[in-house]
């Protein structure tokens, strides 16, 4: 397993949480499952980013969180549905990248 100090690439970390996954007999959820899951950790976030940068403070007694570790929960159940539909999310993000540069080029003030 990586070290989680280690500099992971998005292909180390799709293998990662497939070794995790893979150590269990039940495997990946499904990907509607895991949808609903990625849903419920996005809720998780908007609640953290709301409390802290917005009008409405955690209730006293709330357990500490953190925009970061939130963030990493989304990334994990991202991961899994990449992971159970056969997805390559480093390819898919090369691809996207590449379309926001030719469709985007000429939309946004560049900085001097």
């Amino acid at each position: 397993m990586t070290d989680s100090k280690t500099t992971m690439s998005v292909q180390d970390i799709q293998r990662a949480v497939d070794a995790w996954i893979s150590q269990w007999e039940e495997g990946y959820f499904s990907p509607l499952s895991n949808l609903a899951r990625l849903t419920e950790e996005v809720g998780e976030l908007a609640r953290e980013i709301n409390a802290s940068h917005g009008e409405k403070p955690k209730k006293t007694g709330a357990a500490p969180s953190s925009a970061g570790a939130e963030m990493a929960d989304i990334l994990f159940v991202l991961v899994c549905l990449a992971n159970s539909m056969g997805v390559d999310l480093s390819a898919e993000f090369d691809a996207v990248m590449h379309k926001y540069n030719i469709r985007d080029a000429e939309r946004w003030t560049p900085k001097s």
